[in-house]
């Protein structure tokens, strides 16, 4: 059998970007948040209906979370059901200028 040899490609860090999505790094925040979500509700054994109760927000939105379906959701209304959940967020956002070669989108170009 032939041996292959296969590229490695580093990516960015964000696989929305690395995809080539437009919104990558709203995309990025939203699961991250998201994920944050799940977490208080597994921890706190809470089902959907239980953080219904407790959040006075509707069922159907903590199953879209869970089924990571958040394109009903923006980043400031994930941060408000963290902070219903009783969660404290902090956010440190850094800026870096868009390079020509930053990410795998460069480099899927060159595959």
């Amino acid at each position: 059998m032939k041996k292959e040899r296969i590229e490695v490609v580093r990516g960015s860090g964000n696989v929305f970007r690395d995809l080539g999505h437009e919104n990558a790094d709203s995309e990025q925040i939203k699961c991250i948040l998201a994920a944050e979500i799940i977490k208080v509700l597994d921890r706190e054994g809470l089902s959907t209906r239980a953080a219904e109760r407790r959040t006075g927000l509707a069922a159907a939105d903590f199953s879209r979370i869970r089924n990571a379906d958040l394109r009903r959701f923006t980043v400031d209304r994930l941060l408000s059901i963290l902070n219903r959940l009783g969660s404290h967020v902090d956010v440190k956002i850094r800026v870096r200028h868009r390079t020509e070669t930053s990410g795998l989108r460069s480099a899927v170009g060159r595959l």
